[in-house]
């Protein structure tokens, strides 16, 4: 899945998601080129299960 995707999903700013990343909350993407990053949808399905367990 790529960012917009995602965030579409989890509904967090951009800003809001790269330092979610850079702290372990969400999980890292995959480089499939020098600005191309994209996000495995188990992944995501996983964060999405967890985020809705908290709440």
């Amino acid at each position: 899945m790529r960012l917009p995707e995602v965030l579409r999903i989890i509904p967090v700013s951009k800003t809001q998601w790269y330092e979610g990343v850079r702290n372990g909350r969400y999980p890292k993407g995959i480089s499939l080129g020098p600005r191309t990053t994209a996000y495995r949808v188990s992944d995501i399905r996983k964060l999405v299960d967890e985020l809705g367990g908290a709440s």
